[in-house]
């Protein structure tokens, strides 16, 4: 079959990897200019790490990625009042745990993929019409027809838009926005560390990456916002400026990194909530279906997961999308459900909005040294309680 998938960034390529291996022809749709790579640290546990293994990209995204010791706390004159060592982690999964730029790990997927599918850049759906026997697209101008779409274009997908309705009809806000970008040359660095400041309804986040680069992530509560989100890159900086402007810890020097930075990611932490995650001959899948947000700590694991399910569910159903669709709902949607709820109750410790809140953060982290309280406390939440189907 032809495929059309919008979106290039884990989902996307990854569905169009395992599309390609069953025989069919996906077109990738993306409306960057160029592949992005970069972007903030993500975790690859769990049953979306199983999916990378089958995909025999293993060595190549451990390769690319970070080994993090330590989360660290630290107060305003950078000691340390928190945190934990990733130790209770690595226990829990195997040492099955990797860090990495979103980006980066889009990219190890992309390249197992490039040259092989049609990758349009630079391009959007503008137009989409289901016409029962095959959908027939505008991209860029251009009319084409293709015997399902799949819309894996994220928090604000542009297929979900014209075929389902309005965002606005969906999203579940959870009372954050983050904003991240990357800084070159920036000190200090602290290998393998991530280091996280808050003040209350703020936090800021730098991890220290290869070649002399800093990412930066920060998140703060919405009600720190003034007026719309900013929406070019000049807005981004005043905004963040503004809210983070009377912090103290790094902020003068973190202040003249964001001045210098080229890509600022700017976004509200939301999860989407749909009754159903197809209609007719359009399926959505990752963020486009069921967003966990950030708080989650495992998107792109699901992303991968969803994707690798997607396209068995094709495979077993003998073309049949109908049948292919509802299997692919209902294996999945128990465990994104699951999921959702987890980072919703885990909202108000990610980014504390009092002094107390952020105290009782910071010593509970401080008792992940002991074994059976660290099990207790992220046991349950980094096991997958969900058995990845064999497709052969």
């Amino acid at each position: 079959m032809r495929i059309a998938i919008s979106g290039a960034g884990v989902a996307g390529p990854a569905l169009a990897f395992w599309l390609l291996r069953a025989g069919h022809e996906p077109t990738l749709i993306e409306t960057a200019p160029k592949f992005r790579s970069g972007g903030y640290i993500v975790d690859l546990w769990g049953v979306g790490y199983a999916v990378a293994e089958r995909m025999g990209l293993l060595p190549e995204i451990r390769d690319a990625g970070y080994f993090v010791r330590e989360l660290r706390f630290v107060d305003a004159q950078g000691r340390k009042s928190g945190g934990f060592g990733v130790e209770a982690f690595r226990r829990t999964l195997g040492d099955r745990f990797v860090s990495l730029p979103r980006g980066d790990l889009a990219q190890v997927i992309y390249r197992a993929i490039e040259n092989r599918v049609e990758t349009l850049f630079g391009t959007s759906i503008e137009t989409l019409e289901d016409r029962g026997d095959r959908v027939s697209l505008t991209i860029g101008g251009r009319d084409r027809d293709f015997d399902l779409v799949i819309g894996a274009d994220g928090l604000h997908s542009q297929v979900r838009a014209l075929r389902f309705g309005p965002l606005q009809a969906f999203e579940r806000r959870l009372g954050y926005h983050v904003a991240a970008f990357e800084a070159d040359g920036y000190r200090p660095r602290d290998e393998l560390v991530y280091v996280s400041h808050g003040m209350p309804g703020l936090q800021i986040s730098r991890f220290a990456l290869r070649a002399d680069r800093t990412m930066f992530l920060l998140v703060f509560a919405d009600e720190h916002l003034e007026g719309p989100e900013p929406r070019d890159l000049a807005a981004r900086k005043v905004a963040i400026g503004r809210i983070f402007g009377g912090t103290t810890w790094e902020w003068p020097a973190i202040a003249d990194a964001l001045a210098a930075a080229g890509e600022v990611y700017f976004d509200r932490v939301s999860q989407i909530a749909m009754p159903a995650w197809s209609k007719g001959r359009v399926c959505l899948l990752g963020d486009a279906a069921g967003c966990v947000s950030l708080l989650a700590g495992e998107g792109t694991g699901l992303a991968l997961t969803e994707a690798y399910v997607l396209a068995g569910a094709l495979e077993r159903s003998g073309g049949d999308h109908r049948a292919a669709f509802d299997a692919f709902e209902r294996k999945l949607r128990p465990l994104i459900v699951r999921k959702q709820r987890s980072a919703r109750s885990f909202a108000g410790a990610f980014t504390p909005r009092t002094r107390l809140g952020l105290w009782f953060r910071d010593q509970m982290t401080k008792l992940m040294v002991v074994p059976f309280v660290a099990e207790a406390l992220v046991g349950a939440d980094v096991r997958d309680d969900f058995e990845l189907p064999d497709y052969g």
